[in-house]
């Protein structure tokens, strides 16, 4: 190889060397795009910072991208920084930087870490958003749900805007830039264990003050110093209360004990009655089975009314022991409540803390007394309550009522047809006929006043008696006629002695005659009458007294002169 040659490969390596190295310069001092690098501020103007990035590159980033939330950024020249290159150059010649995006990306990092560990980490709540808030976490930007703020809802956010403060990461995806945190599950967590240290240092039995903290229908949630308790409603007070409003106030310092612990749900229960004396210690002897007390409707139910005889103690009086007469009926229409009755006990359970009470028992029975004041055979008036298929129902003193069967409604006639006649309303006569005191039954006949009636108008008539009568209808075998409101039936075969003169339309409605009485049957209520037994006898009266069979007299001379005597 001549030396031309040998010179030339030497300018050759040369040359490749140079190449190579100035390569492995470029490549250790440009950085790649994409990347967070350091830089160092070399001047402030305008609101920006220009930061020098290396290999003679140089970037703007505003200010406001090195402040924190609220605050002002504090930079001056020569500080070093780290920033996000976006691009190499720019349009102006400059690189593309970001201090924003160098913080996310470093904050991306960070937390990603800490989500791993499940360690908590430090923001602040700088904005509201729909559902939430949103949380600056040193560079990354966090939602935070509305329902994740507090453990219970907060009303108004403005007290927490802007404060540092731990949160738990409940969620979060790189790729689409999302978090989710929760400042309520470090509140809970921080709860939880000051809960078990108050916890740890009570028992069941323990007398401690609290102070109402809520109110609700069930009862009232008392903070014991860290730690809630539930005192219920039934806990309040021996007595009946309806409303725990009633004898506590939200604010209130209150003497309480602790009824029970639950050391796994770190669940509290709490009671205000255990620190007074139990009434039931003393029931049976203050109200003994059969003594009548006054009392206070405190409630009243489908079944029955609750009645308050002191205050811990209550009673029921069942629907089946508050009437005597009213049945079938809701209780509020027999008592209201707050309404003071007298009652009596009826039967006593301690075991199960019951009384049983009676408030008809408090008066007399309707029946009873009905029975002793209208014995049998007294005459009634009432009015028609019900009609049934067998029979009516009347009204009667003391809110009672009596039945009159349908054979009891009527001498005339079926019964099924006579009860067609009443309407609800009626007012009717009966007689009382039967009082069952312990069936509460009483038996009434309309029967027996028309027996009453026939009764008095028969007064003094025997069979054999001769009574005028009025008729009042005539029938093709008979005339139908009436005395004293009693009516009867002539048939026609009883219409006169000869046949003749027994034909009924001879007779006219209003026609005054005269018959003889010939049966008085009070069962049926009939009155049995004959004009022609009545001629019968008066023939053989005027017989007797005014001739014999051989006096030569004829039958009408003889009924002539015993017509002319009468006359």
């Amino acid at each position: 190889m001549n030396q031309r040659n040998r010179r030339h490969m030497a300018e050759r390596a040369s040359m490749e060397d140079f190449e190579a190295m100035l390569n492995e310069s470029l490549d250790i001092d440009t950085p790649d795009e994409g990347s967070v690098v350091k830089g160092k501020v070399i001047a402030i103007e305008a609101g920006q910072a220009i930061i020098d990035v290396g290999y003679k590159m140089e970037g703007r980033v505003d200010l406001k991208e090195f402040a924190n939330p609220g605050e002002e950024a504090n930079l001056k020249v020569g500080d070093e920084v780290e920033v996000y290159l976006d691009r190499v150059e720019n349009a102006r010649g400059e690189a593309s930087i970001s201090r924003e995006k160098a913080r996310r990306e470093e904050a991306w990092d960070r937390l990603e870490q800490a989500h791993g560990k499940d360690e908590r980490v430090e923001g602040a709540i700088f904005g509201r958003v729909k559902g939430g808030f949103t949380v600056d976490l040193g560079g990354a930007v966090a939602f935070l749900p509305g329902s994740q703020v507090d453990v219970r809802p907060v009303r108004d956010a403005g007290p927490l805007m802007g404060l540092k403060q731990p949160f738990q990461i409940l969620k979060m995806d790189r790729r689409r830039g999302n978090i989710v945190v929760s400042r309520r599950a470090i509140l809970e967590e921080s709860r939880a264990e000051q809960r078990a240290e108050v916890i740890a240092n009570l028992s069941e039995g323990q007398v401690v003050d609290g102070v109402v903290k809520n109110i609700t229908e069930y009862g009232a949630f008392v903070d014991l110093g860290g730690v809630d308790g539930l005192l219920h409603v039934t806990d309040m007070a021996w007595r009946r209360v309806n409303h725990p409003s009633e004898i506590l106030s939200i604010g209130e310092t209150v003497k309480v004990q602790v009824v029970k612990i639950n050391k796994e749900s770190h669940r509290i229960s709490l009671g205000m009655k255990q620190l007074q004396a139990d009434p039931w210690d003393t029931v049976t002897e203050k109200f003994p089975v059969g003594s009548v007390h006054h009392g206070r409707v405190t409630n009243i139910t489908d079944y029955g009314a609750f009645v308050e005889l002191e205050a811990g103690v209550e009673g029921l009086v069942h629907v089946s022991e508050m009437s005597w007469t009213k049945k079938n009926v809701h209780p509020g229409k027999i008592v209201s409540t707050s309404q003071e009755v007298d009652v009596m006990v009826l039967e006593i359970d301690e075991a199960k803390r019951r009384v049983s009470l009676g408030l008809k028992q408090t008066m007399r029975n309707p029946w009873e007394v009905f029975s002793e004041t209208h014995p049998a055979g007294t005459q009634i008036e009432g009015e028609v309550k019900n009609i049934t298929e067998f029979g009516l129902f009347v009204g009667l003193e003391g809110d009672i009522d009596g039945m009159v069967h349908l054979s009891d409604i009527t001498w005339e006639g079926r019964g099924e047809d006579a009860i067609q006649d009443f309407r609800k309303g009626d007012m009717v006569k009966a007689v009382v006929q039967e009082v069952d005191v312990e069936k509460e039954r009483i038996s009434l006949s309309m029967k027996a006043i028309e027996n009453s009636a026939m009764a008095e108008a028969t007064d003094g008539v025997k069979r054999g008696s001769i009574v005028t009568v009025e008729v009042t209808s005539i029938e093709e075998g008979g005339i139908e006629v009436e005395y004293n409101g009693v009516k009867s039936f002539i048939r026609r075969s009883d219409l006169a002695r000869d046949r003749q003169d027994q034909r009924p339309e001879r007779f006219q409605v209003g026609d005054k005659v005269d018959a003889r009485v010939t049966n008085i049957d009070t069962k049926t209520r009939r009155l049995g009458l004959s004009i022609k037994a009545r001629e019968i006898a008066e023939e053989k009266e005027a017989v007797e007294q005014y001739g014999s069979s051989d006096s030569g007299a004829s039958l009408g001379d003889i009924l002539g002169a015993a017509l002319n005597r009468k006359e």
